[in-house]
């Protein structure tokens, strides 16, 4: 069955950005000139998605309202014949059929994704993550729809991670079965160093079978109350195959300061339009 919707779990607090995602939601912070949530939907856009799903919390308005129309703004590009601004703005609110639904309280990935059940019904679908910024030829997302295609089963992106980052991770345990392509045999919710059982580290991309619902209702929340998206992956593990594929493509870990900002540079210098006077600046600066 061809993968028609993606999910976008957006309801975080974004506390790693204090005070600056105090009032604004953290996926609302410019790359360069676009927000991050942007670059994300358009690798999904990319990739042949036509339907998103947003999972939004309080405080999330800023992004329903960026993928809307803007009237006043619109109407006044054109007043003023910023016809490619107009453009640009008349684009974002063009790209795809959006929908909304709110997560209560911050539960979890696992509870977020569970929230979607009957919007995506009985079909796979896409979930991509906003802190997870992935520079690539062909789009992270599609590179897994490639693998779910040719197996026809749930398809988790994983990369290899320095162990001293390790416990940052959901890590896989796994054996090779085509060149990037591993059968997942389990995987740990961010072990110790000496507990990892590979350096293969889960990042934001996954295409998931509808059975993955089924495995979070049977998940148990931790102590916390948060349902874990890699503990349903666990549980689907005893009902099905699931596949990672380590991508090709560089990821920058937009949910941190640093990575953000090591984002921002690489960005801005692939840019025709800033990329050589920025480069200059970055030469010549004295701190």
């Amino acid at each position: 069955m061809k993968i028609r919707k993606a999910v976008f779990p957006v309801a975080g607090l974004g506390t790693r950005f204090l005070p600056a995602t105090k009032a604004s939601p953290k996926e609302m912070m410019p790359l360069v000139d676009k927000p991050l949530i942007q670059y994300v939907v358009e690798e999904a856009i990319d990739a042949g998605i036509r339907e998103i799903i947003m999972i939004t919390g309080r405080g999330k308005n800023a992004i329903e309202d960026h993928f809307d129309i803007s009237f006043e703004l619109e109407h006044t590009l054109k007043g003023k014949n910023k016809n490619k601004l107009l453009e640009e703005v008349q684009k974002i609110s063009n790209l795809v059929d959006f929908w909304y639904i709110r997560q209560k309280e911050p539960l979890g990935l696992g509870h977020a994704i569970l929230r979607t059940k009957d919007l995506i019904g009985n079909e796979p679908f896409a979930v991509l993550l906003g802190d997870d910024i992935i520079y690539s030829d062909i789009p992270v997302i599609r590179q897994l729809i490639d693998i779910y295609e040719r197996y026809n089963v749930s398809v988790i992106a994983v990369e290899k991670i320095d162990r001293k980052e390790i416990s940052s991770y959901g890590v896989i345990e796994c054996k090779g079965i085509d060149d990037s392509v591993y059968q997942v045999l389990d995987m740990v919710e961010k072990p110790s160093i000496s507990e990892a059982p590979s350096d293969l580290a889960i990042i934001g991309r996954y295409i998931l079978t509808p059975e993955i619902f089924t495995a979070l209702e049977k998940t148990e929340p931790d102590k916390s109350g948060e349902i874990h998206l890699t503990y349903g992956l666990r549980h689907l593990l005893k009902q099905q195959v699931i596949y990672a594929f380590q991508f090709k493509g560089k990821r920058y870990d937009a949910g941190n300061k640093l990575g953000f900002l090591k984002a921002t540079v690489e960005f801005a210098l692939r840019r025709p339009d800033l990329g050589d006077d920025f480069r200059e600046y970055l030469k010549g600066l004295e701190l």
